[in-house]
């Protein structure tokens, strides 16, 4: 019951949020036994889990603008809104190196959530037992009609986002006995339910995975019954959340390099308002 676990929302961009919080976690000395992530939640998590303190805002303050990393050329080129052969690929081994010995000896558990097309459902890779953690982590982030369809260990997969917004629900089953969860949305955040031409659009687009198309439609109101279910557990003091302040207006493919810093303040910031209830929650003092 002692074991402490961290639970990453996605939200693309917004990821900048998680990532101040995070690299104030590391700055602090705060650790834990398994780390969650789905979607830019699972690539904020790798850079927790390597300890890159700076990793994850350095890579989107310095790429956001650049054709290589995301916009309309990688999405005609890669048929990726963001190009996750350029991220994996050149930044990850030469411009931004990613610690992938330190990620994978580090004995902290590590889980990518991806949301497999043929049922819908969600999907949990551990980086000690995937067969490739990093094609997993791909797919938890390939955003629905921006991004295409990964294939991990011979099954179809797309972000983790459309079956499990956040996932602090695994760590509980698994007897996770203090979660920490980080959302890239405010307090009080709820989602709107799909508009009637989007809903045609994906269920055209991904017309031979009607399970997939049913989970993007029911993602409003599975996001919204989680996001009550994680106030419910935070006011039995069952998990710790740390979230923005105040409205996010950071988009899922936001420019603007002074707003992703400002939101990265923002959570490094937040996590330090929150430290000494955070360390009192994890019984650190």
């Amino acid at each position: 019951m002692d074991r402490k676990a961290l639970a990453l929302e996605g939200g693309s961009l917004r990821c900048l949020f998680s990532a101040g919080v995070t690299d104030l976690m590391l700055e602090e000395g705060i650790g834990y036994d398994g780390v969650f992530g789905v979607s830019a939640g699972a690539f904020t998590g790798v850079n927790f889990v390597s300890g890159q303190k700076g990793r994850t805002a350095r890579i989107n303050l310095e790429y956001v603008n650049d054709p290589r990393y995301m916009g309309m050329r990688s999405l005609i080129r890669h048929r990726s809104i963001f190009n996750f052969d350029f991220l994996f690929g050149e930044i990850s081994d030469t411009l931004v190196p990613l610690d992938r010995e330190a990620f994978i000896q580090s004995p902290c558990q590590f889980t990518a959530v991806a949301a497999n097309c043929r049922s819908g459902q969600a999907e949990y890779f551990e980086k000690s037992t995937a067969g490739d953690i990093y094609a997993a982590i791909r797919a938890s982030a390939s955003l629905p009609l921006l991004s295409p369809i990964v294939q991990v260990e011979g099954q179809p997969y797309l972000d983790g986002g459309l079956a499990v917004s956040v996932p602090y629900g695994k760590p509980l089953e698994e007897g996770y006995g203090k979660v920490v969860v980080v959302t890239t949305r405010e307090h009080g955040y709820r989602k709107e339910p799909v508009s009637r031409p989007a809903a045609r659009v994906y269920a055209q687009v991904y017309r031979k995975y009607p399970e997939l198309v049913r989970a993007i439609l029911n993602v409003p109101r599975h996001y919204n019954a989680e996001m009550d279910e994680i106030d419910r557990l935070e006011a039995q003091g069952k998990i710790f959340v740390i979230r923005p302040p105040e409205p996010v207006t950071v988009t899922r493919t936001e420019k603007d390099t002074a707003k992703l810093q400002a939101l990265y303040d923002t959570g490094v910031e937040a996590c330090r308002k929150a430290m000494p209830a955070l360390r009192e929650y994890l019984g650190l003092l």
